[in-house]
């Protein structure tokens, strides 16, 4: 086992908007959101080993080892690469579980451009976003790295350059499942399709999710209502945080003093180029 650890960035992720068009034959269904990169997120942690063991140091509270996804993508790669190399992981957890900030997606997708780095494998972008997708929609996003436009089932990309924006994000402290709200009879499913100029002409901000998640969960209805004095408030994917985009950096921090004791606030900056590529870059420099 090399004694090296090497650290990663796994950002989180806001959705501006999202809407939900209609569905697969295969049930799934389709969507329509721009995925808005933040410069804050978890931290992942990566040891190789020589022996093909992979492994986290530490568990994450409630998510047993066959549905951590940091694992699940270790071995997906290591399955489609064929390596006989092995991984410590270890992920320094910020982002809050079922917050629809993308967190396990992220870690996973972090996972995988590491690793596929450390074990000099040479898989493309593509073909990580395609071993990405099979453990989650929001997984490609991350691999690419860049602030997008999003159709499909959240897979189809098309980059989309965002102004800088400071947010507030607010988490209600409460988890929302997002496969009880896709199955929600009152979820709108049927929205007009949008075009990318809709959206920059400000015709798309709202959230399908919304008004099903405030109904069910008077966690995020008060945070919604709570953070709406300081500005447009949306919900990010399903839930549970909402945020507002603020005009200043003193604003957010005005915010983030005066958060009542039930919620948790925190400030990022919504950024084009995820972290994550930079880590890379600088890795390639370095080694």
């Amino acid at each position: 086992m090399t004694e090296i650890w090497s650290q990663w960035p796994a950002p989180a992720k806001l959705n501006l908007f999202l809407h939900i068009i209609g569905r697969r034959a295969d049930g799934y269904h389709l969507l329509q959101t721009v995925f808005q990169l933040l410069d804050w997120g978890d931290t992942v942690r990566v040891r190789v080993r020589n022996d093909g063991v992979i492994s986290r140091t530490s568990a994450l509270p409630g998510i047993p080892a066959e549905s951590d996804l940091t694992l699940r993508a270790a071995r997906a790669l290591r399955e489609r690469t064929g390596t006989s190399l092995g991984a410590e992981i270890d992920v320094d957890k910020r982002i809050p579980q079922g917050a629809g900030l993308g967190g396990g997606s992220s870690d996973a997708a972090t996972v995988l451009v590491a690793l596929n780095q450390l074990w000099g494998t040479g898989l493309s972008d593509d073909t990580l976003a395609e071993i990405g997708l099979s453990m989650g929609a929001d997984v490609p996003v991350f691999v690419r790295g860049q602030s997008a436009w999003a159709e499909g089932v959240g897979e189809t990309l098309t980059p989309v350059p965002l102004p800088p924006r400071d947010y507030v994000i607010l988490d209600p402290g409460v988890g929302v499942s997002t496969a009880a709200l896709f199955q929600a009879p009152e979820l709108t499913r049927n929205s007009p399709r949008m075009t990318i100029s809709d959206f920059l002409t400000g015709t798309c901000t709202a959230n399908a999710f919304a008004p099903v998640a405030r109904a069910r969960y008077p966690q995020v209805a008060a945070a919604m209502d709570w953070l709406g004095q300081f500005g447009e408030t949306r919900l990010s994917g399903s839930g549970a945080c909402v945020f507002a985009a603020m005009d200043s950096a003193e604003a957010v921090a005005a915010v983030v003093r005066d958060c009542p004791t039930v919620f948790t606030a925190y400030w990022a900056l919504g950024v084009n180029r995820s972290p994550l590529l930079d880590a890379l870059e600088s890795y390639r420099a370095r080694f």
